[in-house]
């Protein structure tokens, strides 16, 4: 009877298998369904919805993009912010520099027409924008950039025409923006200059290059990030830290005795590198050091994350190339080409001991030079602007008060304030015056009468007007008042009797200053002419 027990079995197995099989369907047919679904099956236990995510293979760049694309979202982000916030009052209408007398400047100087010559010399949008309103149109593409880069950030994807849109508008701001904002991108090489702008409108070209031409996936089925497009990203960061380092090492002895540092920190009056975003962006090229494998420990690994579908991709045969991947694949290699060509005055840049930092080779700023603190000063120079109600400012009693800018050092008794990763444009503008004369920094001499005329745009730009409710020095309040433009030099190692915890302070006295009337000055330039008196130290 036990013998028989087999037998019964197979016959309630052969049963139940007559009633799954479907009407009309024959044995031979059901047993290559069951067979169909065995990879199905197999897939399910391999990458199963419940349970912790498969470990993830190296050498794919999946998770790399979206991370790269979400970082470098945020700085285009933050500069757009800083150009919503501050265009107006630097580069709009009634600015320290307008862009419609820079435009008209550079229309006159190609022949009068908008045209090649133009583009090439300042390639920005606003040409074939109405300059009647040139604040609106900053302001438009600003917001622009602020919706754009939000999206990336959230979403975490994007495509190469929303890239590109990101770095077309940024450009078209960073082109006109003068000494007020490519102060940190000058077109030839200048000791003042740093690489903020450049830098990011780099990193923003090849970001273009690592996404899908239209897919808004974060994981695009047959579009896997470009090997040379990564390794364009390695290629920036490598000459990014290979600049800084060489141009120390050839610009001041101190780099090369390793004291450097004994004023490096006491001379920016900082707790760390409070360089806005600058710190944050050097970071983005990184990114691409690190793989899938390497990055997986920041996403989620839910049922239908992208940490499955990368396992998922990762295990599966390579695709059969289809026509738009070809086509993507040269377009990458037509990149890395053009990287490799532009990369050689850059390379010679490097390997040259007459090494210039910060500098930009073509228009478009693809391929660029960096660096940072070739040399370290011993002490710091700053600009401090003053006004008084006085109608003698010669007058032994006159009570002089000072303009306060919202980050740049000025009272002593001040904290230090922390502007990453928001940039204060004005407030660096102020610091790099301070190594040169005012008169080869004329926007000076604008904020100094706008100052005087209680504008609202430049009075945007500061923290504290002294006379905010009293009648500021003006013309449109009685006699001309005066403005006093000095310097302060905060030497290391110095401590003040009062015992203040900058220590530092020697405070150039105002004799030997000059008088400049602002009225000449304004007046060719079409900037609305305030009827006051500037006085300046000889020295500054």
């Amino acid at each position: 009877m036990a013998a028989s027990i087999p037998n019964v079995r197979d016959k309630s197995s052969e049963d139940s298998a007559v009633r799954k099989r479907r009407p009309g369907q024959s044995k031979s047919a059901q047993e290559s369904d069951l067979k169909s679904n065995k990879p199905e099956e197999e897939d399910k236990r391999k990458h199963g919805t419940k349970g912790p995510a498969p470990p993830l293979q190296s050498g794919t760049f999946w998770l790399t993009r979206i991370v790269l694309l979400r970082f470098l979202a945020f700085i285009y982000f933050v500069a757009f912010l800083v150009a919503y916030h501050q265009n107006r009052e630097l580069i709009g209408e009634k600015g320290l520099s307008p862009c419609r007398l820079y435009l008209s400047s550079v229309k006159r100087y190609v022949g009068g027409k908008i045209n090649l010559a133009a583009l090439s010399y300042t390639p920005t949008l606003l040409w074939f924008m109405d300059w009647t309103d040139m604040d609106a149109n900053l302001d438009h593409i600003a917001l622009g950039g602020l919706a754009l880069s939000a999206f990336v950030l959230v979403a975490g994807c994007a495509n190469m025409v929303l890239m590109f849109l990101l770095w077309l508008l940024y450009h078209s701001l960073v082109s006109v923006g003068q000494i007020c904002v490519r102060l940190f991108v000058m077109p030839l090489p200048s000791p003042l200059s740093t690489g903020w702008e450049s830098q990011l409108l780099e990193t923003g070209f090849l970001g273009i290059f690592l996404c899908p031409l239209w897919s808004l996936q974060r994981v695009p089925p047959n579009t896997p990030p470009s090997g040379i497009v990564i390794w364009a990203f390695r290629w920036l960061i490598f000459r990014i830290m290979l600049g800084a380092g060489l141009i120390k090492i050839r610009g001041d002895q101190c780099w090369r005795d390793l004291t450097c540092m004994d004023y490096h920190y006491e001379a920016l009056l900082i707790l760390s590198g409070n360089l806005s975003f600058l710190n944050w962006l050097t970071m983005v090229p990184s990114v691409a050091c690190f793989d899938d494998a390497s990055l997986r420990f920041l996403f989620p690994s839910g049922p239908k994350g992208v940490v499955r579908q990368v396992s998922r991709i990762q295990s599966e045969e390579c695709p059969v190339p289809t026509k738009g991947m070809l086509i993507r694949r040269a377009a990458n290699v037509s990149v890395g080409l053009l990287i490799a060509y532009l990369s050689v005055p850059v390379l010679l840049n490097l390997l040259s001991a007459r090494q210039i930092m910060n500098t930009s080779y073509n228009p478009l700023r693809i391929v660029n030079t960096y660096g940072a603190f070739g040399s370290i000063t011993k002490e710091r120079t700053e600009v401090v602007l003053q006004g008084t109600l006085s109608l003698d400012p010669s007058d032994p009693s006159a009570l002089w008060e000072e303009y306060e800018f919202k980050c740049k050092p000025g009272g002593l008794a001040r904290r230090p304030c922390l502007i990453s990763p928001y940039h204060y444009r004005l407030d660096w503008l102020m610091w790099f015056a301070a190594f040169q004369t005012y008169e080869q920094n004329e926007w000076v001499i604008h904020l100094a009468g706008k100052l005087l005329a209680n504008d609202p745009g430049a009075l945007a730009l500061i923290e504290h007007n002294p006379f905010l409710g009293r009648g500021p020095p003006s013309c449109s309040s009685g006699p001309p008042g005066p403005l006093w433009l000095f310097q302060v030099k905060l030497k290391c190692g110095q401590r003040d009797q009062s015992g203040d915890r900058l220590g530092k302070k020697c405070v150039c006295g105002r004799d030997g200053g000059v008088s400049l009337t602002l009225t000449p000055h304004f007046q060719p330039r079409d900037i609305l002419p305030p009827q006051v008196t500037l006085r300046a130290v000889a020295g500054m």
